[in-house]
């Protein structure tokens, strides 16, 4: 059974730090591309970060510079730390993990940046 389980989201005012990770299980997870998606009120889900083993990680326009992703192939977990968060950056996060056509998501972990 496929399991992704996010933790680390809560509340923080702008300019704040917060870090959320993602733990994997029933998948082989070294094989598998792992990224953070989120979505606000409203919106379409949209990518924020991802990484391949061994690959460069690959952000979206507004998560360069303030965030960064990272993995652990030994620990089967994949990080998002971000810096420097802005009230648009409130969204759910999902943890998300791709291995060719097969697709899984997280529950998804609220984050709310305040002004």
């Amino acid at each position: 059974q496929v399991q992704l389980v996010e933790s680390g989201g809560g509340f923080v005012q702008a300019g704040g730090s917060l870090r959320l990770s993602c733990a994997a299980s029933g998948i082989i997870f070294r094989l598998n591309v792992m990224g953070w998606y989120r979505q606000a009120p409203g919106k379409q889900r949209e990518l924020v970060a991802a990484v391949a083993s061994g690959g460069s990680p690959n952000y979206a326009d507004s998560a360069k510079a303030r965030f960064t992703i990272s993995r652990d192939n030994a620990k089967n977990t994949v990080d998002l730390q971000m810096n420097n968060l802005k009230p648009e950056d409130t969204a759910v996060y999902y943890c998300n993990s791709r291995m060719g056509n097969y697709i899984r998501w997280g529950q998804g972990t609220q984050v709310t940046v305040s002004s």
